[in-house]
């Protein structure tokens, strides 16, 4: 069975195609806190995503955290408790021409 960061960036790259795409856990930096006493084994419930993809063009911040939260649904249900999200087009994240 696949992890729930390999399902993530599966999930992500299906969804998305994007040009960048970086994921880490960070559900150890929520150890302690009340919900983890229910989480699976190994955490896997915290994350930080930042995406850079063509996708996200012409779309709000809520547009874009929203997309990534539907494509996401299986996970939030089995567990997944919360993302860090950096969502960005690849001209957001162009360095500016010099002149």
């Amino acid at each position: 069975m696949a992890s729930r960061y390999e399902r993530i960036s599966a999930r992500l790259t299906e969804v998305f195609s994007p040009h960048k795409l970086v994921i880490e856990d960070e559900s150890a930096k929520h150890a302690g806190h009340v919900h983890m006493a229910r989480a699976p084994a190994g955490g896997e419930t915290h994350y930080n995503v930042i995406i850079v993809a063509q996708f996200f063009e012409g779309q709000s911040r809520v547009a874009r955290s929203r997309a990534v939260h539907e494509a996401l649904a299986a996970e939030f249900s089995t567990g997944l408790h919360a993302l860090s999200l950096t969502l960005k087009t690849p001209d957001e994240v162009a360095l500016p021409s010099s002149r």
